[in-house]
């Protein structure tokens, strides 16, 4: 029974990660809103992985790592592919495709190495890939906004944690 207790909060990381994989897939494929929407969905599944994984006190080094790596995943790649392939090929949006992913993953490893108590250091992976999401979801993707974003995530500014 403990195995099955253990497994749920990683079973909603790992529902995180198909997410991005199937976001990443659509994108690529030209069926933007369907990838926006599928990184909502992850957005859900990375909501309550956490949560569950303190509710059942159930949480572990293993669970924090595999939710970074599903986050890169869902946040930082399938954003950044879905605002490339719905962009004009620009210098500007390859900058932003290489910038936002990079700067979430260094956001990631800070964070895990050095976690922050009543606020994040820089915003969330998880808001600013939801924001490129949002966007998608009515046919805007914008290289600048992305770059900015890339550059929040990385940034010392203190964010409240809700």
């Amino acid at each position: 029974m403990s195995y099955f207790r253990r497994s749920i909060p990683n079973s909603f990381t790992l529902g995180n990660l198909v997410c991005g994989i199937f976001s990443l897939t659509f994108a690529m494929n030209e069926y933007y809103r369907m990838a926006a929407l599928l990184i909502l969905l992850a957005a859900v599944c990375d909501l309550f992985d956490g949560k569950l994984a303190r509710m059942l006190k159930v949480d572990s080094p293993m669970g924090v790592e595999l939710d970074s790596l599903a986050d890169i995943v869902s946040f930082g790649v399938a954003p950044a592919i879905l605002m490339h392939t719905m962009s004009e090929p620009s210098f500007l949006v390859t900058l932003a495709f290489i910038a936002f992913p990079i700067a979430g993953a260094w956001r990631l490893g800070r964070f895990n190495i050095k976690p922050t108590v009543g606020y994040y250091m820089g915003i969330p992976i998880t808001f600013a890939g939801l924001i490129v999401a949002f966007l998608a979801l009515f046919s805007f993707s914008s290289p600048i906004l992305t770059l900015i974003l890339a550059i929040l995530m990385v940034s010392p500014i203190r964010v409240p944690k809700l």
